[in-house]
C-alpha cells in the first residue's frame, strides 16, 4: 500500500471535521395553528370533540370501516401530535398588552397539558415586526417554564439567509434572559416567498439558512397562500397541487435532504363544515392532498380546522397501511439477500426502514405489520 499511516490519519481526521453534523428526530404527521385568542388549555379536547362529532353528524369519511374505527380510537387518544399557537396571519395587529396577555395565557395553558410537539408562531423577524416577535416569545416563556424538547417556535415569512442569523440570535437571547440551557430553543423557518426559493444571486438561500441555525432548524414550512399569492397565482387557483407550490417543495426537499430539517407541505384553505354535501366535498380533497403529499415525500403537513383531523389521520393511516406488506416482503428479500422482483439497493432499503417507522410511530402500523423488530429498523 503506497499511502503512509498518517496519510491516512490526515485523512480521517479532515473527514470527521465536518461543520455540521444533523440530529434526525421524530416528525409529526401534522401542525394544528390556532390563533392565538382562541386558544385555551381545553383547545386539543375541544378540536377531538368538534371531528368526532362531525363524523357523528355528517357520516363516515371517505375510508374503509377500519380505517374509520382507527380515526376515531386516534381521536380520543392522541388527536394532535403539534399544535402552534398563532401569533401571525390568523392573529393579526392587536396592541402590545393585548398580544402580551395572550403570549402568557399561551404558555400557561401549555405548562401542562399539551401534545409531544408545541410551540408558537410570532410575526416575522424583518425589522418592522422583530421586536414584537421578541416580546411574544418572552413573554410566552415566562409563563411556559422550562421547555422540555418537544417546543417549536415558527418564524415566518424567511426570506434570505440572514433571517437564520437573526432567529439565532433571538433564541440565544431568550436562553440567556430566562436562565435556559444553550441551544435548547429550536426553530422552524416558513418559505412563504419566491426570495426563499431562488435569490437575486440565481442560487437558492435555503442550504445557507440550514448552515447559519446551527443546527436549531427542525423544519421548512411551506406557505401555501402567501406564496401563491407572491407568484401571481388568482385566488381560486391557490393550492397544495398547484405547479408553483410542487416547485417550490421540491427546491425546499433538495435543501433539506441529509441534513436532519424537516419539510412539511401548507394547508388547504377549504374546511369541512356545512351541509353534509359540503363537508364530504371538503373531506375529500383534503385526504387527497394528503394522500399527494405522503406519495411525494413530504410527510407533514398543515391542519387549520378540526374537521382537517379526521381526514388527516384517515388519508395518513391509509397510505401505510395500503403499502406495509409489500415493503415488509421486499425489505425482507433486502436482508435475506433474496432476489425476488426488485433488486432493492441499501438507499431503498433505507427508505423502506423509514416508511415502517413512520407508520408504527404515528399508530398506523402495529409490531405485528411490519415483521421486522424495531432495532434492526432503526439500524437500517
Amino acid at each position: 500500500m503506497a499511502l503512509r499511516e498518517r496519510d491516512l490519519e490526515e485523512l480521517q481526521a479532515h473527514a470527521a471535521a465536518a461543520p455540521f453534523v444533523p440530529r434526525f428526530p421524530a416528525q409529526p404527521v401534522h401542525t394544528v395553528y390556532v390563533p392565538a385568542d382562541r386558544f385555551t388549555a381545553t383547545t386539543v379536547r375541544d378540536w377531538a370533540q368538534e371531528a368526532r362529532h362531525l363524523v357523528r353528524d355528517h357520516g363516515r369519511p371517505p375510508f374503509p370501516d377500519d380505517i374509520v374505527e382507527m380515526v376515531l380510537a386516534k381521536l380520543v387518544r392522541e388527536p394532535i401530535e403539534d399544535v402552534r399557537v398563532d401569533f401571525e396571519d390568523g392573529y393579526g395587529s392587536r396592541p402590545d398588552e393585548e398580544e402580551d396577555a395572550h403570549a402568557a395565557a399561551a404558555g400557561a395553558a401549555l405548562r401542562e397539558d399539551r401534545p409531544l410537539f408545541f410551540g408558537l408562531r410570532v410575526k416575522s423577524l424583518e425589522p418592522a415586526t422583530v421586536l414584537r416577535a421578541a416580546r411574544t416569545l418572552d413573554a410566552f416563556l415566562g409563563a411556559l417554564g422550562p421547555p422540555p424538547a418537544g417546543l417549536r417556535i415558527t418564524f415566518p415569512k424567511a426570506g434570505s439567509a440572514a433571517y437564520a442569523d437573526t432567529a439565532v440570535l433571538l433564541c440565544r437571547q431568550l436562553e440567556h434572559a430566562h436562565g435556559l440551557d444553550e441551544g435548547l430553543l429550536r426553530f422552524e423557518l416558513q418559505v412563504e416567498t419566491p426570495p426563499a426559493i431562488l435569490g437575486p444571486d440565481g442560487r437558492s438561500p435555503l442550504p445557507e439558512m440550514i448552515a447559519r441555525a446551527h443546527g436549531r432548524l427542525t423544519g421548512l414550512h411551506y406557505g401555501t397562500y402567501d406564496y401563491s399569492a407572491a407568484m401571481g397565482v388568482a385566488a381560486g387557483y391557490q393550492s397544495l397541487e398547484h405547479p408553483v407550490a410542487d416547485h417550490a417543495k421540491a427546491v425546499m426537499q433538495v435543501a433539506a435532504a441529509g441534513t436532519g430539517v424537516a419539510v412539511s407541505d401548507g394547508s388547504t384553505n377549504v374546511i369541512p363544515a356545512g351541509t353534509g354535501e359540503e363537508v364530504h366535498r371538503a373531506w375529500a380533497l383534503h385526504a387527497r392532498l394528503v394522500r399527494r403529499s405522503l406519495e411525494r415525500g413530504i410527510y407533514q403537513g398543515w391542519d387549520l380546522h378540526p374537521g382537517h383531523l379526521v381526514t388527516r389521520w384517515g388519508a395518513t393511516f391509509e397510505f401505510y397501511r395500503d403499502g406495509a406488506e409489500e415493503v415488509a416482503r421486499r425489505l425482507g428479500h433486502y436482508l435475506g439477500r433474496r432476489v425476488r422482483g426488485h433488486l432493492d439497493e441499501p438507499a431503498t432499503a433505507r427508505a423502506m426502514a423509514a416508511f415502517l417507522l413512520r407508520g408504527l410511530r404515528c399508530g398506523a402500523l402495529q409490531p405485528g405489520d411490519v415483521r421486522h423488530p424495531r432495532d434492526v429498523l432503526e439500524a437500517l
